[in-house]
């Protein structure tokens, strides 16, 4: 996967560095180079001076060398090179070249010759001086030249490191508001601050989010046009078959098979109204209109059913109920405490208990289902939200429920928790946010 910002900088910087480099050596060039003509010229004035007083006869000796961290050397030849004063190790002189390099002794050294005539003939002056001043000099020009362009260097690349994120904060906007949203959110990116540069791949993307929300829409309307279709044939049905058992109830076999055929419609029954439990779920995920709901007395609404299919499976149904106001859809909230209840009234065995627990909890709600069930291993409670996973097939049920209770949680922004409860079994509890 490439990166935008690493092409970016990549095509900015090394340009950028390129310049420096060619900026820095052409510094260094005109910073040295007068320096060096400077020493030259230095040293050839030296030479100038010699050759002067021999010019004027002055042949008594050679001038002091002056005091420094260079050396001097002079020396003074015939028109043939023999030696006449000054050093016997100098070498050799060309008179009419400004300044070259040789060495004294194994120490390089800048040497500059001069051809005077004195009466009726010619003598050669050659003065040579160490190159420690003009290296120490180079090196300071260099130091002082290599701590300008790193910082000229650092300092550019700030700025195109910030110019580059800048441009791309639009891009980083996006990408927050893409991650930041829910499973089931699929409004379109707002185009407004939207760059010239990338409007249409933002345009492309709303239109491949609005034909995903078109398909998703129909599938729920699918759903629920279905769940509602079937209620009324099978609730038709169930009126038949008690009928029929009424009629037929001095027939054992007839009587067996109708009870059969019963409960086969009744969990098609419960099956469908799972269903549709769902498709309203999945509906109230993108923009949800929501009102202040008591838990406690949405639980109060359901006690009676509660209570009479508790007695029916021979379970202790018992209740800790406290005003809890959440905001949310009581349809949908009513759904998640019937999934959640009837879920532990299935799996709880007779003689066993459920506790329904509402209360306040910190700045939000709580809501809790207790029961004596076999509880649910670690490695499987994420599988028992997933839609039609049964982890028991000897319990009758469409392993629709709990997938209910995760859809309609995240709907309301709440949070499902599975745990152990204490002496064997489970605990479900939603947590709700603060109601506003």
């Amino acid at each position: 996967m490439t990166s935008i910002r690493l092409r970016l900088l990549k095509w900015l910087l090394g340009p950028i560095l390129l310049v420096n480099l060619v900026l820095a050596g052409l510094v260094y060039l005109l910073a040295w180079t007068p320096a060096q003509v400077a020493f030259d010229q230095g040293l050839l004035d030296t030479a100038g001076e010699l050759a002067a007083r021999l010019a004027d006869g002055d042949t008594a000796g050679l001038p002091p060398r002056p005091p420094g961290r260079d050396r001097l050397w002079f020396v003074v030849r015939d028109a043939h090179g023999d030696h006449l004063a000054g050093s016997a190790g100098f070498p050799l002189l060309r008179p009419g070249v400004s300044a070259y390099d040789a060495s004294i002794a194994g120490e390089p050294v800048r040497v500059a010759a001069l051809a005077v005539a004195t009466g009726e003939s010619e003598r050669l002056v050659g003065v040579a001086r160490t190159l420690r001043q003009r290296t120490e000099v180079r090196s300071a020009i260099l130091r002082s030249l290599g701590s300008l362009v790193t910082l000229a260097t650092l300092t550019l690349v700030g700025i195109v490191w910030l110019s580059v994120s800048n441009g791309l904060r639009p891009l980083a906007r996006i990408r927050a508001d893409i991650k930041g949203r829910g499973a089931g959110d699929l409004a379109p990116i707002p185009t407004e601050q939207v760059p010239y540069e990338i409007a249409p791949v933002v345009t492309g993307f709303n239109e491949l989010l609005d034909k995903a929300e078109a398909g998703a829409r129909a599938q729920r309307d699918f759903l629920a046009d279905m769940a509602h279709q079937l209620r009324t044939p099978l609730a038709g049905m169930q009126l038949q078959l008690e009928w029929m058992g009424a009629r037929h109830a001095a027939d054992a076999d007839t009587r067996r098979s109708l009870g059969l055929m019963r409960l086969a419609n009744e969990r098609m029954i419960r099956q469908v109204n799972q269903l549709l439990a769902l498709a309203r779920a999945r509906q109230g995920q993108p923009g949800m209109a929501a009102e202040r709901v008591d838990l406690a007395a949405l639980v109060q609404e359901s006690v009676q059913y509660l209570v009479e299919e508790a007695a029916r499976r021979r379970i202790d149904l018992g209740f800790e109920l406290a005003s809890a106001r959440v905001r949310g859809d009581p349809f949908q909230l009513r759904d998640l405490l019937d999934n959640l209840v009837d879920n532990a009234l299935r799996y709880t065995p007779g003689g066993g208990s459920v506790t329904v627990i509402v209360r306040k909890e910190g700045p939000g709600a709580l809501f809790a289902v207790e029961d004596t069930g076999p509880g649910i291993p670690p490695a499987k409670r994420a599988l028992v939200f997933e839609r039609f996973v049964r982890l028991d097939d000897k319990v009758a049920g469409s392993g629709l429920g709990l997938a209910i209770v995760r859809d309609i949680a995240a709907a309301h922004g709440a949070r499902v928790e599975l745990g152990d409860r204490p002496g064997g079994g489970s605990v479900f509890a939603v947590r709700f946010p603060l109601s506003s």
